[in-house]
């Protein structure tokens, strides 16, 4: 009873609006299916760290330094990059590169797609933030979790928690976010233009090459790249290689699972209602939102511009696929497609702009890195 008393004594308000926000990402996670992998265990994690006296933290106790569990996941994983790193292994082996293989140009919506985290980095800087956390709050934009965490860490942001849900919360909300957005740049008559399949054969040898070449070409011209880009081309290399098959499934099944369970909870420790309830915590809700929206049009107009000098044209609603959320952006464009021309098959090529978003997110999560680093 003492214990509950002294508990009671302890409890913050603002504790309590931690186990809203927590079940609330819970509730998401549920009932409306938004990443569920991730979002269930970041709410209860977000929970467990607001309690009074939470022993999943690392506190002082009588004077005797108590280290928390998750506080332990997260120097064991998070703060030396490796929990991000490893899980990149797993979504290379779940990425098939033939659709960007057979028509290579997607690489350019994959580019133009990160215009929104250069933009907002730029924003961020300019409403105050200092420079390492407006770089963080950029890489929102990358649409791509894992680098996000890997930035935000690197860089040791004072809003790590906050940019880690942002960029989530925002993954969850693509076919949300982006249709209005798409609407907005792309007329109808645009959104009509209808786009062939040619059934162009990748051989088994550029498969295997591709992954290779993409390492040595982000190691040379974004050296702090090389880790998120080479553990991701990894995981795409055990996939084609043809002799590791059931390493392959076990990085697509088990090990990406188990290390986004891990995620969710380690990022919790940084969701502690000291350092999230503020209001530079919706400030950033706010960038990434913007960061994901640009993503998207930056994506979307690049391809209009594209247009002007090409004879065969192409919907502008690929290159907002460019954005690495893959692979919902794919089938949002798709389902976008499909309501505006039922014989408008719109998936191939947008996978292909997709893949090449998860590309080109880390390539200019390393820029961002090299950039930023330069000058601290």
């Amino acid at each position: 009873m003492q214990v509950i008393i002294e508990n009671l004594w302890n409890l913050d308000i603002r504790m309590v609006i931690m186990w809203l926000i927590g079940a609330l990402l819970i509730y998401l996670a549920i009932k409306r299916d938004m990443e569920p992998t991730l979002l269930l265990p970041m709410g209860f994690g977000a929970i467990l760290v607001n309690l009074p006296m939470s022993g999943a933290i690392t506190q002082l106790v009588d004077g005797v330094l108590e280290v928390g569990p998750i506080d332990e996941l997260f120097n064991a994983g998070i703060a030396n990059e490796l929990f991000p790193l490893l899980l990149f292994i797993g979504i290379g082996a779940m990425i098939d590169f033939t659709p960007l293989l057979s028509n290579p140009k997607m690489l350019f919506f994959g580019a133009a797609a990160q215009f929104g985290i250069f933009f907002t980095f730029s924003m961020a800087a300019l409403v105050g933030f200092e420079l390492k956390d407006a770089a963080s709050i950029g890489i929102i934009g990358a649409a791509d979790g894992p680098t996000s965490i890997y930035v935000a860490n690197f860089l040791q942001s004072n809003y790590f928690g906050a940019i880690i849900v942002a960029a989530y919360s925002y993954m969850a909300l693509v076919p949300i976010v982006q249709p209005p957005a798409i609407r907005l740049v792309v007329p109808k008559k645009e959104r009509l233009i209808r786009m062939t399949v040619k059934d162009k054969a990748v051989s088994k040898t550029t498969r295997i090459i591709f992954p290779i070449i993409i390492t040595i070409i982000a190691g040379l011209f974004a050296p702090k790249s090389v880790a998120l880009v080479g553990f991701l081309m990894f995981g795409n290399l055990i996939r084609e290689c043809g002799v590791l098959n059931s390493l392959s499934k076990s990085a697509q099944n088990e090990l990406a699972n188990l290390i986004t369970l891990f995620l969710g909870l380690t990022v919790s420790t940084k969701m502690h209602y000291e350092g999230f309830l503020n209001p530079q915590t919706l400030l950033i809700m706010g960038l990434g939102l913007f960061a994901f929206v640009f993503d998207t049009i930056g994506g979307a107009l690049f391809a209009r511009v594209l247009n002007l000098f090409l004879k065969n044209k192409i919907n502008p609603m690929i290159g907002a696929a460019g954005i690495s959320a893959f692979p919902m952006s794919a089938r949002v464009i798709h389902k976008m497609g499909q309501a505006e021309d039922k014989q408008n098959f719109l998936l191939m090529h947008a996978v292909g702009a997709n893949v090449a978003g998860q590309i080109a997110s880390v390539i200019a999560g390393g820029m961002i890195l090299n950039f930023v680093t330069k000058l601290l």
